[in-house]
């Protein structure tokens, strides 16, 4: 049963702590800072945060003590461009895409049998390993050196964001990641080499000759079942998708209401055909359907949809939940979500019913239990 729910805001990192009564905010760590990403590693009980420190840019801190102090640690750095190597054009704005950090997006540990491995992915899609638990980053040369990144651009960020990671239970060397907009990459070797996977997405913002192309998918979150890594889920820019052969194609759910748009999804850790998904009205508007909050769960693969809206605000609702801001448990009934208007929702039954624990907190960036 989670003990602590990490929740990064604009103005810091909070926790919120399991009590006999219930749930309690405690005080934010980094007051009044970006925490755009955190990751509490159930290997080690460590606690990694990437901090936005404005001016002075993105930084590494990480805690032994349960969030109660924090030490700076090593934070990616892109190594200088080589000499002959020419700009890569955004396809988009036609501007360079930068060959430095400009926001750490995703961390995640690796297996329980490399303890020091963690991983890290950024903007401009850049994606980053470190084998000593966070005291060194190496970029992963051979998928930022593949020729394909010239067609990647940004979804919502101005530059291409490495957004999703998933390491396989089953063998660590495997790796999927998503990228927005560059589609999902898989490893089986650790980082060394990387193929292209994906086919059945559809970007429908694309001209049709281009619509299928893998590499230009504008994957909005990455998710799988643990018990079953083969059976992946994309909640995608133009809709929802389900992959049964670990991501190398997908099929298209249908009938997912009141919106098949959003960004964030979660699965249950043992069952594979059960995932959540808080919906939203797509492309410029990106707030509730009729301003009414709700998740939605399939238990069945995606063949029906259950609308799951008991104490969630079902009027005059503005709320968006970024593809961060929506986590599980593993005990795979404890869910919690927030919003860019800070607030924070927690369900102790699958989201039966949802408890507001706070609309008072800075604009949620991420959530993440420990």
């Amino acid at each position: 049963m989670a003990k602590t729910l990490w929740i990064g805001t604009r103005k810091g990192l909070i926790p919120v702590r399991r009590r006999n009564s219930g749930w309690e905010i405690g005080e934010a760590s980094f007051r009044g800072i970006g925490v755009p990403m955190v990751l509490p590693d159930r290997r080690d009980g460590r606690i990694h945060a990437a901090v936005e420190h404005g001016h002075f840019g993105s930084k590494m801190h990480v805690s032994v003590d349960a969030g109660a102090t924090w030490e700076e640690e090593s934070c990616p750095a892109y190594p200088p461009k080589p000499d002959g190597v020419p700009d890569t054009i955004c396809p988009m704005s036609q501007e360079v895409i930068p060959w430095t950090l400009r926001k750490i997006w995703a961390l995640e540990s690796g297996g329980v049998e490399e303890p020091g491995v963690l991983w890290c992915g950024t903007i401009p899609g850049g994606l980053f390993r470190s084998d000593d638990g966070g005291k060194n980053w190496n970029l992963v040369e051979g998928l930022w050196n593949r020729p394909e990144r010239s067609a990647w651009f940004g979804g919502g960020a101005d530059w291409p964001g490495l957004h999703s990671i998933l390491v396989d239970p089953r063998d660590s060397r495997r790796v999927l990641v998503a990228i927005s907009c560059g589609g999902i990459w898989e490893t089986v070797d650790g980082g060394v080499n990387w193929n292209l996977v994906g086919d059945g997405l559809v970007a429908e913002f694309m001209p049709p000759e281009s619509a299928h192309d893998p590499n230009i998918q504008d994957v909005h979150r990455l998710h799988w079942c643990l018990a079953d890594p083969d059976q992946v889920w994309v909640q995608h820019h133009n809709g929802i998708f389900l992959s049964r052969d670990g991501a190398r194609t997908f099929d298209r759910i249908r009938g997912a209401a009141p919106s098949d748009f959003g960004f964030a999804v979660v699965t249950h850790p043992h069952r594979p055909g059960t995932a959540w998904f808080i919906p939203a009205e797509r492309d410029d508007l990106r707030i509730p359907v009729g301003n009414s909050v709700c998740a939605m769960k399939t238990t069945d693969g995606g063949k029906t949809f259950e609308t799951l809206r008991d104490g969630l605000p079902q009027e005059h609702a503005y709320h968006l939940v970024y593809r961060h801001a929506l986590d599980i448990d593993e005990d795979g009934e404890t869910l919690a979500f927030g919003s860019t208007t800070g607030s924070i929702w927690i369900s102790g039954n699958g989201g039966d019913r949802w408890e507001r624990l706070s609309s008072d907190l800075p604009p949620v960036y991420c959530v993440r239990f420990s």
